[in-house]
């Protein structure tokens, strides 16, 4: 092994967000040696719509997560929708157990990071992976300070432009050699919004893409839009459409006095697995290194978790003696298992929902009876999978009715 090589740990994580802290909380736990490594310092922001799902809820509550207590932190009771007819159709969520939050994700991350250090895990704020090699059995990480940190499994959680998979240059299949995610998004924060109601409207240009306006505590609000990718739609369209998706009566009707308190931002949603590799070598990529999101919706954060549990599992289960093969079969099984069928379902969907009158008489069947209100509310925020129904074997009883996360 290089002489450059300072330290042998179990498992080595590249990026301290949701998917990494998740890996290392889950690996620390097991008795495993983490490090994280993080280019940033944190708290710090990251672009998002900052919407958890029951399903992300459940995740973070599995892994000793206490969120009640950030300063941002709102729960969420009811979901308006908003058809493109202007038709509303009000979802309340149900009352046993939570299943539905806003957080924003300067809070979420930070306190994700301080949970994965009390786990046991070292978290090194402020220092990037500039590199990563295979070597004499184990991965090896060169790091911006100029120390390396070999390795027996390293997952990488440093999003959709993956330093660590640029530097493996782990293949990419060469129908698409610069892939540039599922989806664009645009969020900027508003203040002086005072209603607790998540609400989210679909608008003709944007479909099967929406716009969303996600309250959060102190009277703020997560404002934005995601929109799928295709000709034409580029971050400076989408800044000349911002303006004109503010100004629509239905938008100003939900927003009232809430005026802007900062500049807007846009950002790429990578939500297709069979587009990146999952693994090279004793790599595993989670969350959007791997392109994990939900195709349907641009969800993230619940895919992020799963991913960077999943992998940590992976390589506890393997033991300290399993070969790369061992682990990484084991984690790409899981993710093709659960993950990859859910994607292609919500895929399909979005090809649906494109069409403004499907879409409106999606929403009409949504909203007939109390039990399509219910049953809707539970499929949008991840009460259970959204490919169950493909899915036999994930079948069971009180599989769509099961209770939201008690805090």
């Amino acid at each position: 092994m290089s002489g450059g090589v300072s330290e042998q740990v179990d498992l080595v994580v590249v990026g301290a967000g949701p998917a990494g802290c998740a890996a290392a909380i889950e690996g620390a736990r097991a008795g495993l040696r983490v490090q994280v490594f993080d280019k940033a310092a944190f708290p710090r922001d990251k672009t998002c719509g900052d919407g958890l799902t029951v399903g992300a809820l459940r995740t973070l509550a599995s892994l000793g997560f206490e969120p009640t207590g950030l300063a941002s932190w709102l729960p969420i009771r009811e979901t308006v929708l908003t058809g493109p007819d202007g038709r509303r159709v009000v979802l309340p969520l149900p009352a046993d157990g939570l299943f539905a939050a806003t957080v924003m994700r300067r809070d979420l991350d930070a306190a994700l990071v301080a949970r994965a250090r009390v786990e046991g895990a070292d978290v090194v704020e402020g220092c990037g992976v500039t590199g990563v090699r295979h070597e004499a059995g184990l991965v090896v990480s060169e790091l911006a300070d100029g120390r390396e940190v070999a390795a027996r499994f390293l997952v990488a959680a440093d999003g959709m432009w993956s330093s660590v998979r640029k530097s493996l240059d782990a293949p990419t299949p060469a129908a698409t050699p610069t892939y540039l995610g599922e989806m664009h998004a645009f969020r900027q924060y508003f203040h002086g919004f005072h209603d607790t109601r998540l609400h989210v409207v679909f608008i003709d240009d944007l479909l099967p893409g929406y716009l969303w306006v996600f309250p959060l505590a102190g009277g703020l609000a997560n404002v934005g839009f995601g929109v799928h990718r295709r000709p034409g739609v580029t971050t400076r369209y989408l800044a000349r459409l911002w303006p004109e998706l503010l100004a629509a009566p239905v938008v100003r009707s939900i927003l009232g006095d809430a005026r802007p308190l900062d500049d807007h931002r846009a950002w790429p949603i990578p939500a297709r697995l069979d587009r990146r590799p999952l693994t090279a070598g004793r790599v595993l990529f989670v969350g959007d290194a791997a392109a994990a999101g939900d195709p349907l919706t641009g969800e993230g954060i619940a895919q992020a978790l799963e991913t960077g549990t999943w992998a940590a599992r992976a390589v506890i289960a393997g033991g300290r003696s399993a070969s790369p093969s061992t682990v990484t079969d084991d984690y790409e099984h899981r993710v093709a298992r659960d993950l990859a069928v859910d994607q292609r379902f919500a895929r399909g969907l979005a090809a649906v929902m494109q069409r403004p009158r499907l879409s409106r008489m999606s929403l009409r069947l949504v909203d007939s009876t109390d039990w399509t209100r219910r049953s809707f509310a539970r499929w949008m925020w991840e009460d259970y999978p959204r490919g169950l129904l493909l899915t036999p074997r994930r079948w069971r009883r009180g599989a769509m009715s099961g209770s939201g996360v008690r805090l």
